[in-house]
């Protein structure tokens, strides 16, 4: 057990594991700048034959955020991935036992203090110590910063296959010398995510996405068995659950806040305003799938598709205004 732990109190799972182990080093940085450091504004709408129903993201694919963070900063970052679920085990139990805090990334349906289980494999924890039969970890504030859960119930969630998943991976991060000008790093980090976010790899991701899901969010409905169901499920993952939603708007408004009084660029500024506006569009939309998923009305929808029109001709727009800083 490693007694004088530092916890990360955030809103967001990677930013809090990661946060969590770079405060063990002396690196104290709040959740936005986090973020934004790892370039981690995106958008994706997906969906598989396999999957209940389509899964809306906010942000850039798991594991990348915490890699930009790593180069940015000039960090030392070492994941580890194993098949086997004993390897697994002791390869963070050495870690532990000497003294560093490890990240870990798992599917958060098997943790114990999950009041409302759901699978979602691209969840993030810092871990820190244990006994014969707990394991301690640190996750997001909403559910509780520090907790335990079960060594069985840790190891079913390391080793679980299916979407966003890893073989059981954990990581840490290091220092390998002075960090670099915080100005730079922002500066490139903003540059990096807004050239990704113009330039998606497929139709279905950042605004190229946003403005691909109106017709599919019919698709969705026109087929669904489950609308009350599904619709309630995605309505909580994107607000409570933080997989889309306003949480990741939110956090790149502060992010371009914090960088803008660094920076000095009125375009900055110019962005955070708009991100502001951003935000509590997507906070709209969650209401609006929460809604179709209480009634069923597909009114609901149509209301939620202009948004997202007018969603993707936004953040396109901020995001070009921050690619030319």
């Amino acid at each position: 057990m490693i007694l004088d732990i530092k916890p990360f109190e955030g809103q967001h799972c990677e930013t809090t594991a990661t946060g969590t182990l770079l405060k063990q080093i002396g690196i104290e940085l709040s959740e936005p700048m986090l973020f934004g450091l790892g370039e981690g504004l995106s958008f994706i709408f997906w969906n598989m034959k396999t999957m209940s129903h389509p899964f809306i993201g906010g942000r850039v694919k798991p594991d990348l955020l915490t890699e930009n963070i790593a180069r940015n900063l000039s960090l030392e970052l070492k994941a580890t991935e194993s098949s086997s679920s004993t390897k697994a085990w002791h390869g963070i139990k050495e870690i532990v036992d000497s003294n560093k805090v490890v990240g870990l990334k798992l599917d958060c349906y098997y943790l114990d203090y999950f009041s409302k289980p759901f699978h979602f494999a691209g969840h993030y924890v810092a871990f820190y110590g244990y006994d014969s039969e707990f394991a301690y970890l640190v996750d997001t504030k909403q559910q509780g910063t520090r907790v335990q859960t079960t060594l069985t119930s840790l190891a079913r969630a390391r080793s679980e296959k299916g979407p966003m998943a890893s073989r059981n991976l954990f990581y840490t991060v290091a220092q390998k010398g002075k960090l670099p000008n915080l100005s730079k790093a922002i500066r490139a980090a903003i540059k990096n995510n807004s050239r990704e976010y113009l330039s998606p790899p497929i139709s279905n991701i950042s605004y190229k996405g946003i403005q691909k899901t109106p017709n599919e969010l019919v698709k969705w409905f026109d087929r669904s068995k489950d609308i009350k169901g599904e619709f309630s499920q995605m309505a909580m993952l994107m607000e409570k659950a933080g997989t889309g939603g306003s949480l990741f708007r939110n956090l790149y408004r502060d992010f371009l806040i914090e960088s803008s009084q660094i920076l000095k660029e009125p375009e900055v500024k110019k962005a955070a305003a708009s991100f502001r506006e951003i935000a509590s569009m997507w906070k709209e939309i969650a209401d609006l799938f929460e809604k179709i998923g209480r009634t069923g009305d597909k009114q609901h929808l149509n209301q939620a598709q202009e948004a997202l029109k007018e969603i993707a001709i936004k953040e396109e727009s901020s995001m070009r205004l921050l690619y030319s800083i």
